[in-house]
Formats: structure tokens, C-alpha cells, sequence
């Protein structure tokens, strides 16, 4: 989520100096894991939080500064996954479908030895 984060910013600070896109709204980030978007929105340091890597304040910095909003998402619908995660058939294509990516090998009858 951190390397997100950075290049989220990154991406917004390149968009504004080469003055092609005004980026007036915060860039959002989905993210399943609902602790971790609770403590970034959180400014407060508890005792459980104070563990946690210099790296993720980055992100709660950026949520603050609101550069990012950081958004929970259910696990079945997280996209990403499709590139970090072996899922099962239905999966696949549910999330193929939402990219908006069409099965080329339809109507070929080869099978793969």
C-alpha cells in the first residue's frame, strides 16, 4: 500500500508540473484490509499503533494532507488480485471482466498439451 501511496504522489506532482491534468480531488486507493485504512485515517498514535514502520506514516501523512483517500474494498472485488494471486476460474473472469478484458481464445477448440 505504501509503494501505492508513492506512486499516487508521484504521479500527481509529474501530472501538475507538466500542467496536463489539475488533480483538485484526492487520488483514491482501495485497500481490503479494513485495519489498515482505519489507522491511516486515524492521526491519533494509541499504543498499538506505535510499532508500526516509519514507511506507513507516509500514507497517513497522505491521507491528512489529502493527496490520497484511502478506501476499503471487499476482498472479492479487489482487481489487483488478478496480478498477485492464483484464484480460481469464476474469480478470474469476475475480476478479467471488471478490467474490462475480453477471452480472445472463444469459439478456438485447440487444447493446450
Amino acid at each position: 500500500m505504501c509503494d501505492s501511496t508513492k506512486e499516487a504522489v508521484w504521479l500527481r506532482r509529474l501530472l501538475k508540473e507538466l500542467e496536463v491534468a489539475k488533480c483538485s480531488n484526492s487520488t483514491i486507493i482501495h485497500c481490503d484490509n479494513q485495519s489498515s485504512v482505519k489507522i491511516a485515517h486515524n492521526p491519533v498514535f494509541h499504543s498499538r499503533t506505535k510499532h508500526i514502520e516509519v514507511q506507513y506514516h507516509y500514507i497517513r501523512e497522505q491521507v491528512l494532507a489529502k493527496s490520497i483517500d484511502l478506501q476499503h474494498i471487499s476482498t472479492g472485488d479487489q482487481v489487483a488480485d488478478l496480478f498477485t494471486k492464483a484464484l480460481g476460474r469464476t474469480q478470474f473472469e469476475k475480476l478479467r471482466n471488471q478490467l474490462g478484458l475480453i477471452d480472445t481464445t472463444k469459439g478456438h477448440n485447440k487444447q493446450v498439451q
